[in-house]
């Protein structure tokens, strides 16, 4: 048998193991629109908006913040449910990211420097899932209103 069947017969009887979990890992890890925050405390949300390829172990993507557009490229293991990536923002800093996929979302921190970190969640943008978490990380900041007249109290 020469070089070319010897390939062919070991690359066929060789088991893949990711065969059995790559239907999983498209439902928990789904290529496309993503959206969600990044934050500095548990208070304060930073919307983001992410579009992400999952496949064979890899993830990539790109997206933009409130700190401006950025690439993604990272990996995830569907049997830990983990992921870790890097987020570089176009000729600027980079940020690490690690997270677990739980629930409706990634959940997670991302740290630049021991003293630069937070947290973050993710998930799918897909169907309306998650849109009341978009609606309370969009919420709007209160307004200070000034009355231009001198207010007074009704008369009976």
């Amino acid at each position: 048998m020469g070089m070319a069947g010897l390939t062919k017969r070991l690359s066929f009887d060789t088991p893949n193991p990711n065969r059995y979990q790559s239907g999983m890992g498209n439902e928990l890890f789904p290529s496309g629109p993503w959206t969600g925050f990044y934050n500095y405390s548990p208070q304060d949300k930073h919307r983001m908006d992410l579009d992400l390829t999952f496949a064979g172990g890899k993830m990539s993507g790109d997206g933009n913040d409130d700190v401006g557009r950025f690439a993604i490229s990272g990996q995830y293991d569907v049997k830990s449910l983990e992921c870790w990536w890097t987020k570089t923002y176009v000729g600027a800093h980079s940020v690490f990211y690690r997270g677990f996929r739980e629930g409706k979302g990634i959940w997670g921190t991302w740290e630049i420097t021991p003293h630069n970190h937070g947290g973050f969640h993710i998930w799918p943008k897909r169907l309306g899932e998650g849109e009341t978490e978009t609606a309370a990380a969009e919420q709007a900041k209160p307004v200070e209103v000034a009355a231009t007249e001198p207010v007074t109290a009704p008369t009976k």
